[in-house]
């Protein structure tokens, strides 16, 4: 026999409490809606269609379908700042958080001056970027710098071709560390001392294995989240390279949010900037994607 579906009795009473409910919900959401939607969602969707337009600044353009887009892949300034933009993640990224991890660990074992130091290794990442530029601007300086008197050098770190985009990736470590320091402290933290203990009884005591066997594994989720922001911030670079090389020398800093300010707002190619802006877009969202499924499988084996 088919099975007859019974249909529950709702009372009247039951129906006003529910779209009471129903109210309130769409009252509390309605002022993250309406901002979410008015600053993201509809600023996404203009630039996407200005970038199938020649719109100056201003916005005001023709439709031209997908010229941008045939002049972006034939563009070498658009390349060159894309590779630029990844030279710069080759050498924060993977540095930045083994720093971080470095530190997390030094700080985990101290107990009377451990908030002393913790808060020593964060106060840099609190400071805006005009501040930690000046101080690295002062710092990197060739007449009175602290760095060339240690090194006993005379390089002008910032203008020097090679050097100028290694030394805006460790003033960027210098900033950043902190915030991944106290995301691996908090990892660190929730490992259990039992498994330490347990690895102890069968006569594993040297520090290297325990962090290869017990450490490493169990804190493998906050390291994939930390290399995970780390991509995703630095596709984003611009502030640094902006107020301490603006690019040069010669355009070898100049990267992809900066090539696109550059189309934008000194040349007026506002639709060209947007096709930038889209491109941009689409890396971070295919790099998001690629490193969320490797994680995945990395955390199911």
């Amino acid at each position: 026999m088919t099975p007859v579906a019974t249909k529950i009795a709702v009372s009247p009473v039951a129906r006003k409490n529910i779209r009471k409910q129903w109210l309130i919900a769409f009252t509390l959401i309605a002022p993250f809606a309406v901002v979410y939607l008015t600053f993201l969602i509809y600023p996404t969707i203009r630039v996407f269609m200005l970038s199938f337009t020649n719109a100056d600044i201003a916005g005001v353009g023709k439709f031209i379908g997908l010229q941008n887009y045939s002049r972006l892949l034939q563009d070498p300034n658009f390349w060159s700042s894309l590779w630029h933009t990844i030279y710069f993640m080759i050498l924060c990224v993977v540095p930045n958080t083994a720093v971080g991890l470095l530190f997390a660990l030094m700080l985990v074992r101290l107990k009377k001056t451990r908030g002393l130091v913790q808060a020593l290794f964060f106060l840099p990442y609190i400071l805006p970027v005009s501040v930690v530029t000046v101080i690295w601007i002062w710092m990197f300086d060739s007449n009175y710098g602290i760095i060339n008197f240690i090194l006993n050098t005379k390089f002008q770190w910032f203008q020097d071709e090679f050097l100028a985009m290694p030394a805006v990736s460790f003033v960027t470590i210098w900033w950043t560390v902190g915030f991944n320091m106290l995301l691996f402290l908090a990892g660190l933290e929730n490992i259990p001392s039992e498994y330490y203990e347990a690895a102890s009884l069968d006569g594993v005591k040297n520090g290297f294995q325990l962090f290869r066997y017990i450490t490493w594994p169990l804190l493998w989720p906050v390291t994939s989240l930390v290399l995970l922001l780390q991509i995703l911030a630095q596709w984003q670079i611009f502030n640094q390279v902006y107020l301490l090389t603006n690019g040069g020398p010669a355009n070898k800093t100049r990267v992809v949010l900066q090539y696109m300010y550059v189309e934008g707002f000194q040349t007026g190619h506002g639709g060209y900037a947007a096709t930038i802006s889209m491109a941009l877009f689409i890396l971070i969202l295919l790099t998001s994607i690629f490193q969320v499924r490797f994680l995945r499988v990395r955390n199911d084996q």
